[in-house]
């Protein structure tokens, strides 16, 4: 359909009006019921959003309750008042709030998380290879990165810990965890309601419902979020639109208390969402190497060849031409029980989960408007268990202590597709007898099917000790036993029938499709063992400044390959070695005049050894060959502040940011970027490498930062606000290719937001108008440069406004 037909455009302005109707006439039935009360100012869910000496922001982030300030860690925390002024709804969106975390999604189950630089690199995700920045939501680990893209629905808060986590989040938090906790069930009715509109044709409904169901013993709450946005970008071949999302999450919490001393929280959730995702868009051609040699077989060249005319590199006209389906759709959906047990002096805690992914895309990786590759995609089905017991002790003792224990299982079955249209063999073989070319590629699929599992055990324990009012030391230890198995296979499932041809054209038309996608078969499994631990010396200064030091060292178990590898790749290489890193860190966490001002400032340097990373690297064909591998070492050293300061309960100014330096100490042979002329490849083999030794990680900016500010004024005797919200981030450049290619290097940017509303004391209602990417400034989320000279880019988001009206009671 064109969307930018002028009846499609008619019937679209329609349809935001009577979503805009809509929301104000839910708002304005909904403003007839009694509120709660509530404070105009900003929550104390937000640090320092008051000049109380009282208030705290309360995290877990030692799996107990404590005022974020009292905790040895590096962390940020956003709050719900947080997320609802600046209207993030994402992951991807958090991310502008806290500098040293770094988001990057080519597409949802290609997304890395990267903390301090860390965690994973931008190459895209290899189902054998964890994430090194652990996910929970209530208490619930997610083993794939791609589960954390759905809408964020009815949140607490988003605690981000920076540096290993191990001891008591687990193996997969070398660079830190995202620690998220949603709203509890209430035994007061409550409720919330949001409606929101904007151009792109903008549309979004939350709302939860919280209620009792027996007084004092049993609540449920009910919570959902619909989001649709149309696309950014055109899709030339057919007018259509790319870039677009439509996500549909619900969650239902049940809340038991069967005696005062014991609670029961039961959940179940739902989330789908549809993209049409990817679409790629020409940024560039490359024709020659740096030094003046001409690239084989490059871009141009082949599409003189076909006849086919490239669009103009003119990324942020936004367009780009692709005849295959493309979609990015997935499912999630699980259960869980935790159990709290308080048993006086100590307190059980049991948590029980089982979780659904389901990954559904298509792709057409030539990235043009010819029937080159007409499938090239990885479907995925993940399914994992896990369970958790923990005994903690209570009140203040002298020694505080958490020990515990910890199961995961998870399976993680993928189904590639391969196919090749009638314009593969000119395409990609010019030299070869294109009889025998066509014979081989035209109708050819070939399909893979993968399964990783993994079996974790853990056993751990943490103890703080109170030496006196001013000084404690924590220590921990968690021992984790990893088994790991996986099977890959690849298989021809269509094509020309190959004994129709000559023996010799039958041979050489089998060695085409080898050099492709050859038929393979293997099993391969691992056993690891490893000790995670920590050791922090902290000492209150003065009744609100603290001042820490610590040394933590997290683990990663070994990975599996399980792909199509590269030839003269070894059984041995086909395992992966567990990474082991070292951090050490200092920090000072302070409060002054009268909790007015909140300044956290931390230190950090972290040694890597086997740095786990996934590679994409080209072979003789100029196709990308997908693996991961160990880096020898890698640092990551730098340092982060924030800062809040609420002159007054109407007035809350921050500030953040993070240098982070992450390179690379050894690493000989990386592969070849593509400006780089190399030496002659072998069929089916890999180019030379080169020393990536002291360069900078990919998808690490050097310098980020944040700043924002709140305002507020009463009006009509003060039962009413007007309020007004800014936030401002900045990203200095960094790299987006595993081989530090200087045309996948992404310009600095940065983004302001605004939002302007009014509102109520009691929050009965809320009307306000916003607008996201302000200035319209053009970035890039990516650069790709593949072995063509066809340099593709992921383009942010243009300028987006709307408005929103919310109401509880």
């Amino acid at each position: 359909m064109n969307n930018n037909h002028p009846a499609v455009q008619h019937a679209l302005v329609r349809k935001q009006r009577l979503l805009l109707l809509s929301a104000a006439g839910l708002a304005t039935f909904l403003s007839a019921s009694p509120a709660l009360a509530d404070a105009v100012a900003p929550s104390a869910d937000d640090a320092a959003s008051t000049a109380s000496a009282d208030d705290a922001i309360v995290v877990t982030a030692r799996r107990r309750d404590e005022d974020a300030q009292d905790v040895p860690i590096a962390l940020s925390v956003i709050g719900s008042e947080t997320l609802a002024k600046t209207g993030n709804y994402t992951l991807s969106q958090v991310q502008q709030l806290v500098p040293s975390l770094q988001v990057y999604s080519f597409n949802p189950r290609n997304t890395n998380i990267n903390i301090r630089g860390l965690g994973a690199n931008v190459s895209l995700t290899n189902d054998g290879l964890e994430n090194g920045v652990g996910f929970y939501l209530d208490n619930v680990y997610y083993g794939r990165p791609g589960q954390s893209q759905f809408d964020l629905v009815d949140l607490q808060q988003i605690e981000v810990l920076r540096g290993p986590q191990g001891t008591l989040f687990g193996k997969n938090t070398t660079a830190g965890a995202i620690n998220i906790t949603s709203k509890a069930p209430s035994f007061t009715p409550e409720f919330y309601g949001e409606a929101s509109g904007g151009n792109y044709g903008y549309h979004q409904l939350r709302a939860s419902l919280s209620a009792p169901i027996i007084a004092d013993r049993v609540a449920l709450r009910l919570s959902v979020a619909d989001t649709h946005r149309d696309g950014f970008l055109t899709n030339l071949h057919d007018g259509s639109k790319a870039q677009d999302y439509d996500n549909f999450s619900v969650r239902g919490q049940l809340l038991i208390k069967p005696t005062d001393t014991v609670s029961i929280k039961l959940i179940g959730d739902y989330s789908s969402q549809k993209q049409n995702f990817v679409l790629s868009i020409p940024v560039a051609y490359v024709t020659n190497y740096d030094g003046g040699a001409l690239l084989a077989n490059n871009i141009a060249l082949r599409a003189a060849r076909a006849g086919y005319s490239l669009l103009p590199a003119r990324p942020f006209d936004r367009l780009g031409d692709s005849d295959a389906h493309y979609q990015a759709n997935m499912k999630s959906y699980g259960v869980s029980g935790q159990l709290d047990w308080d048993l006086g002096g100590t307190a059980l805690t049991a948590v029980t989960a089982y979780r659904w992914w389901d990954w559904d895309p298509a792709n057409d990786i030539d990235n043009t408007g010819l029937s080159i590759f007409v499938k090239g995609q990885q479907a995925n089905r993940q399914r994992q268990f896990s369970q958790e017991v923990r005994l903690a002790s209570q009140g203040e003792r002298t020694i505080d202590w958490v020990v515990g224990a910890y199961y995961f299982w998870q399976t993680i079955r993928g189904y590639g597709e391969v196919a090749y249209g009638p314009a593969a063999a000119n395409w990609n073989l010019p030299a070869a007898n294109q009889a025998i070319a066509n014979a081989a590629l035209n109708g050819f699929e070939a399909d893979s099917y993968s399964e990783p599992r993994t079996k974790s055990y853990a056993l751990f324990g943490q103890a703080n000790w109170n030496i006196s009012d001013r000084l404690s030391l924590t220590g921990g230890l968690r021992y984790t036993h990893e088994d790991k198995t996986g099977i890959y296979r690849q298989f021809w499932v269509a094509g020309t029938d190959l004994s129709t041809l000559s023996a010799t054209d039958a041979q050489a038309a089998t060695a085409f499709r080898n050099a492709f996608n050859p038929r393979t078969s293997y099993s391969i499994g691992l056993k690891d063992d490893s000790v995670s631990g920590l050791a922090t010396l902290s000492w209150k200064a003065a009744r609100d400044v603290l001042v820490y030091g610590s040394y933590s060292r997290g683990n990663k178990s070994g990975g599996l390959n399980l792909t199509n590898i590269p030839a003269g790749f070894t059984t041995s290489a086909l395992a992966v070695r567990p990474e082991t890193v070292d951090n050490f860190e200092i920090g000072l966490k302070s409060q002054w005049f009268d909790n007015r001002l909140t300044a956290n400032v931390a230190g950090f340097w972290t040694n890597v050894k086997d740095y786990q990373t996934a590679i994409t690297a080209f072979n003789a064909l100029g196709n990308g060959v997908q693996y991961i591998s160990n880096v020898p070492k890698v640092r990551s050293r730098g340092f982060e502040g924030d800062l809040t300061y609420a002159p007054s309960q109407w007035v809350s100014l921050t500030a953040s940011g993070s240098y982070v330096d992450a390179t690379y100490r050894d690493y000989a042979n990386a592969p070849q970027a593509l400006e780089n002329n190399p030496a002659p490849v072998a069929a089916g083999g890999l180019g030379p490498t080169q020393d990536l030794a002291g360069v900078q990680l990919p998808g690490v900016p050097k310098f980020t930062y944040s700043l924002g500010a709140d305002v507020a004024q009463p009006v009509g005797g003060g039962d009413i606000a007007v309020y007004a919200h800014a936030d401002y981030s900045h990203r200095s450049s960094f790299n987006t290719s595993s081989n530090n290619s200087r045309y996948a290097q992404v310009p600095g940017y940065g983004i302001l937001n605004a939002r302007l509303g009014i509102r109520t004391e009691s929050g009965r209602w809320d009307v306000s108008i916003w607008a996201r990417n302000l200035t319209d400034t053009n970035y890039y989320q990516a650069l790709s440069a593949a072995a063509t000279g066809f340099i593709t880019g992921t383009i942010g988001d243009p300028r987006t406004c709307g408005a929103t009206i919310r109401t509880k009671w």
